[in-house]
């Protein structure tokens, strides 16, 4: 373990943005002056969850786009006091009035995913606020007003746009609707890289919860201006569907890799699940001694993750409709079975799901590989405070821009998450009233000897859990440097002989897999964008890093 701390790149002078030291605290976003705003709550003498609150609050004005009010998402907590982990649930959840056929036109095809996502029916009750008022009640140590307050003053006076403002305008401004072009595209005019903003509306809608606090959305004025929005436009959820709305505080998924424990969201998150699924089949194949630039890493990934996310697909849903095996698929001779299908020959055409109920003595029957588009952006974000309190949160109005749907008069957009559901009647994972769809969301805290080690999460939709499994790795068996171990070119590969791949990937890597049955997507992307803090417990150091994928940064104390 020593190794992994003695190779981290650690200077207080350090001048890049994206990464920090620290040894009275850390935070790391995707946005710098969302950092800015939990490294000052820390500084002030809040803890772990005080600046996670801030910065979810001030992302919601500087990455409008990716979360806000109307944003659904899971937060991590450990408790250094208690010496205990929480989950807090914030995930959004399908209205009353939903139908099983929604997304199915009369001639019995499935509406073509942009006219689902954009329409007011895939607007799912929103729970990230929720989740954020009852996660600071429960653990925080500041008033919610004061927490807000940071982003009341992003929104009011200002900040300049990034980069990322700039692409996801100019890509997505099809997905707007009138209020939501107005704010983003004023005039016709697209907003640029550099352009100081202010959004008026949403400081207002700030100023409301700092007021009246969070039960303005769930029962109050915000939530009429919600409800009120999507009914005028054909939508079906009502007041009782957000006053309805409930945070559960719950125990996380936990399992181990290599001697280090960790710790994720349950299900309906498939994302604690399915990573230790990956750790644990990874685990049987010495991954360290093969080059971090190899086929033979590469070949691994890709077909553990086909294993990993055949199950996902097949077995994950809201636990309150449908039994989830998560112990048969977790079960060491399952992980046996499982990683006798990795062959080293080729890219095995028979991977699907297994049968994992065999292995917790139920007699059912093999699930169903369906896979689906969903959205692909998230925002991640994370802070450790002085006290050795962690705190992390993985949120998202599901695709860039949510449905395009910004709600009059308050500057916030709404999601998109009922796309998250199999548009298909019928499916473990299709919609239904009241149900919650799966998501990927994996915010995790690593332990070593019951102590925490590294946090980490990433946004990217479907690709999250293995930009989550990668980093992990990287460092693990790798012993790199933190933001190293971010940077390295990562893969995503679901159940197809697809890989999706990043720049730097060698050329002689993909060469062979292509050999082996595989194909790669024509140009490099892009996949996720991880927020970490390794914490050296020995030493009192920590060490944060922001990914270059957007222009986040991790400050110290």
């Amino acid at each position: 373990m020593m190794g992994i701390f003695q190779n981290q790149k650690s200077t207080k002078n350090d001048e890049e943005e994206q990464r920090g030291f620290g040894e009275n605290g850390m935070v790391a976003s995707a946005v710098r002056e969302a950092t800015e705003v939990g490294a000052e709550v820390l500084k002030q003498g809040g803890n772990a969850m005080d600046a996670l609150v801030a910065v979810q609050f001030a992302l919601s004005v500087v990455e409008i786009f990716n979360t806000g009010i109307g944003a659904n998402g899971f937060i991590i907590y450990y408790d250094n006091n208690k010496k205990e982990t929480k989950i807090i649930s914030g995930h959004s959840k399908a209205p009353s009035a939903v139908k099983k056929d929604m997304f199915i036109q009369k001639d019995g095809s499935v509406v073509p995913y942009f006219q689902r996502s954009t329409h007011p029916t895939a607007v799912a009750v929103p729970g990230i606020m929720k989740a954020m008022d009852t996660a600071l009640k429960e653990f925080g140590t500041m008033p919610l007003d004061r927490l807000i307050e940071p982003a009341v003053q992003l929104a009011e006076k200002g900040f300049r746009v990034n980069w990322q403002w700039d692409q996801a305008i100019e890509i997505l401004k099809v997905r707007m609707g009138e209020e939501a072009k107005a704010f983003f595209i004023p005039e016709g005019i697209p907003r640029v890289e550099g352009e100081w903003v202010t959004n008026e509306d949403l400081a207002k809608t700030l100023r409301i919860l700092q007021k009246e606090g969070i039960r303005a959305i769930y029962e109050g004025e915000i939530g009429d201006a919600i409800v009120d929005t999507l009914q005028k436009m054909g939508g079906i959820m009502t007041k009782e569907d957000l006053s309805n709305y409930q945070v559960k505080i719950e125990n996380p998924v936990t399992g181990s890799y290599k001697g280090y424990d960790l710790a994720a969201p349950p299900p309906p998150s498939a994302g604690g699940v399915t990573l230790i699924q990956i750790l644990k089949i990874l685990e049987g194949f010495k991954l360290e001694q093969y080059e971090i630039s190899s086929w033979e890493k590469y070949y691994l990934l890709a077909e553990t993750m086909r294993l990993a996310f055949s199950d996902k697909l097949a077995y994950m849903t809201d636990p309150a409709f449908e039994d989830i095996p998560e112990k048969g698929l977790l079960d060491p001779e399952y992980i046996k079975k499982r990683q006798k299908m990795i062959d080293w020959i080729s890219r095995n055409a028979d991977i699907d799901c297994g049968n994992p109920w065999e292995y917790q003595g139920e007699s059912k029957s093999k699930g169903e590989v369906k896979a689906f588009k969903t959205g692909g952006e998230t925002t991640h974000f994370t802070a450790v405070d002085k006290w050795g309190n962690v705190a992390a949160c993985t949120s998202s109005i599901e695709h860039v821009m949510g449905s395009g749907i910004m709600v009059p008069g308050c500057g916030f957009l709404l999601n998109n998450d009922l796309t998250d559901f199999y548009p298909e009647p019928g499916h473990i994972n299709s919609i239904e009233a009241n149900k919650f769809p799966v998501s990927t969301k994996t915010p995790t805290i690593i332990y070593r000897d019951g102590k925490p080690f590294m946090t980490l999460g990433s946004p990217g939709g479907p690709t999250i859990i293995a930009s989550v499994a990668q980093t992990l790795i990287n460092i693990i068996d790798y012993h790199m440097d933190l933001k190293d171990a971010i940077e390295e070119p990562r893969i995503y590969n679901s159940t197809g002989p697809f890989i999706w791949w990043e720049e730097g990937m060698k050329e002689d890597a993909k060469i062979k897999l292509e050999d082996m049955g595989f194909e790669f997507l024509e140009r490099a992307k892009p996949i996720g964008n991880v927020q970490a803090i390794l914490i050296d417990q020995d030493q009192g150091r920590l060490f944060g890093a922001a990914d270059s994928s957007r222009p986040g940064a991790a400050i110290g104390l």
